[in-house]
This record gives structure tokens, sequence and C-alpha cells, in this order.
């Protein structure tokens, strides 16, 4: 087993487009050939678009393309920028008129990060559509991570940067790979240690309070304590798969987000993992969600590590360097 890109598997391409000043962005995942998918919806807070066409009992059998932004429900719209991307270049499924592009979409909420009059629109999704012929696959502060931030249970004030990273392996001929943008209510805990290595500060913002402690302090207060979180991911694979076998890996894949982040799947949360399968070898659908949750765990670690200080959130790098 190797570590790999996760643009190292083929016919997928990665793009983001961001603004900085608003502290927003979006991330697109292109397959032009397209990907038999699943997906799996824990939070009790999602933002999706084009999830009930990956039923099992649906027509569709692929999609084209998975848009994951910012701006909450405002941010679905950037999922017609790459519609239109798609359709220029002749992607999608073929109704003869022409061919309409399939893309699923997942948003979090970072409305209270920089300008929340400025979200991730048509515009912007079609401009990560571009920047995906680059070829490259950036990590941290970018793209649907731009204005992420983690450990929100009382408010910015104390919370930390967010982000977006990658990560993948091979076993064989086999490549599994995680996408995630980490925008958590609670902290991103290392499996290894199980300690906390970012997440709810405390009034020195130095040191962790955690979050868990702090939600049982509050047990018999049934306020939203705080609406505004949701992680989303994808795992693409080589692999072939039917879409309720691509709904498992989503599934399992889950685990990483349970290993890394306490608590997860709250009713604050919209986590949601989508699974592209670009059917080019054959594989056990266990063996693919086992690897899904590692892959999916060590993305979010990556996506916490390599993230900027962004609109005033302290990032896991600042505090590291001072310990």
């Amino acid at each position: 087993m190797k570590e790999i890109k996760f643009t190292d598997i083929e016919g997928i391409r990665v793009g983001h487009a961001q603004d900085l000043d608003a502290a927003t962005g979006c991330t697109v995942i292109i397959c032009e050939e397209g990907a038999c998918a699943g997906v799996d919806v824990r939070g009790g807070a999602p933002g999706t678009r084009e999830t009930d066409l990956l039923d099992p009992v649906n027509l569709v059998e692929k999609i084209h393309a998975v848009m994951f932004a910012g701006g909450s429900a405002f941010g679905l719209d950037a999922a017609s920028g790459a519609m239109e991307y798609l359709e220029k270049n002749d992607i999608g499924f073929d109704v003869q008129l022409t061919k309409v592009p399939v893309v699923c979409s997942a948003v979090l909420f970072d409305l209270t990060v920089g300008n929340h009059r400025i979200r991730p629109d048509k515009r912007m999704g079609y401009e990560a559509c571009i920047n995906s012929e680059k070829l490259e696959c950036h990590e941290g502060s970018v793209g649907a991570g731009t204005g992420a931030a983690i450990g929100k249970l009382l408010g910015d004030e104390y919370a930390m940067k967010g982000g977006l990273g990658t990560y993948g392996l091979q076993v064989g001929d086999l490549k599994v790979g995680a996408l995630v943008a980490v925008n958590c209510l609670g902290d991103i805990i290392d499996p290894d240690s199980g300690k906390i290595i970012a997440g709810l500060l405390d009034d020195d913002k130095n040191l962790f309070r955690g979050t868990e402690k702090e939600m049982l302090k509050q047990y018999n207060n049934k306020k939203n304590l705080f609406s505004g979180n949701t992680t989303i991911g994808a795992i693409v694979t080589n692999a072939k798969f039917t879409k309720s076998q691509a709904k498992k890996i989503a599934s399992m894949a889950h685990n990483g987000y349970a290993r890394t982040m306490r608590p997860a799947h709250s009713m604050f949360d919209g986590d949601t993992i989508f699974t592209m399968a670009t059917g080019k070898i054959e594989a056990d659908v266990n063996s693919v969600g086992l690897l899904a949750a590692r892959v999916m765990e060590q993305a979010v670690l990556r996506a916490i590590k390599l993230a900027t200080p962004l609109a005033g959130f302290k990032s896991y790098s600042e505090l590291s360097e001072g310990r």
C-alpha cells in the first residue's frame, strides 16, 4: 500500500475558486467520462443538490461532477457554473437535443466569516471548472475550505480555522482517494493519540476547552447553540461499483469523520459524503470501504494542518508553533 495524490486517480480533475476577502469559495471534482455515484448524508442540517438522483431505483447511472461550496444554501448556485462548463464541452447525459451534465452538490455554512453578501455563484463555479484544467489540487484555506472553521460551539470568537484536505492510497491497481472541506461544530482529534489538535479554544485562545465537555455542561439547554457547520467530502476510486455499493462506501467513509471529529453528525452539522467510482477495475466493496474511512481520516487531518489563518481565525500551525 502506498500513498498517492487524489488526482492520481485517472479521469479525475479538481478545481478551486475563492474570494479571500469575502472568505468563501468552491471546489469541483470532475469526471468527464462519468462516474457511478452514491451519497450518505448523516448530519441534521444538510444543504445538497441532486442527491435523490443517486437513489439506486432512479434512472441516471453516472454523474459528471460534484461541486462543494461555501455560502450555505446560496452556494448551491455554483453547480450551475459546472453545468454550463460541462455542456460547453459536450459532457453529460445525452438527451439528443443536448447533453445534460449531472452535477451533484453540497454546501457548508461560512456566512459569518468574511462578507456574507458574497457567496459562491455560477461565475465562481465556472471558474473552478476552468481551474481544474491546470491539473493541480491545492489544499488548506482554498476552494470550499476558504471560509471553513471548526470548534464553533461558543461562536466564532473561540473557533479555529478549518480547511480543505485530500489524501489517497493505492493497493495493487486499486486507487482510493478522499477530498473534504472541514467545517465542523466539534473538535479535531488525532486518532493515534486521542488528543485534540484543533477546535474550541479557551479564554486565552491557547488551549482547548473540549467541545463535548462543554456540550455536556449544557445538556439541558435545548436552544440551537450554533447552526452553521457541516463537513462535506467525497471518496473517489477507480473501482467498478453499482449505485447501492457506492452509497455503502460513502457510509463506511463516515467512520473517517467519527475518528477525527468529536462530536460528528450532530443536528447542527450537515455532514455529507459522496462516492464517485470510475469503473476501471474490479474490487471488493468492503475493502474499498475500509480504505475510504482511512483516506477520509487522513484528509480531515490534512485539511486542518494545511489551513492558513484567515478572517481572524487561528490556524493549527499557529498553535503548534507555540508548543
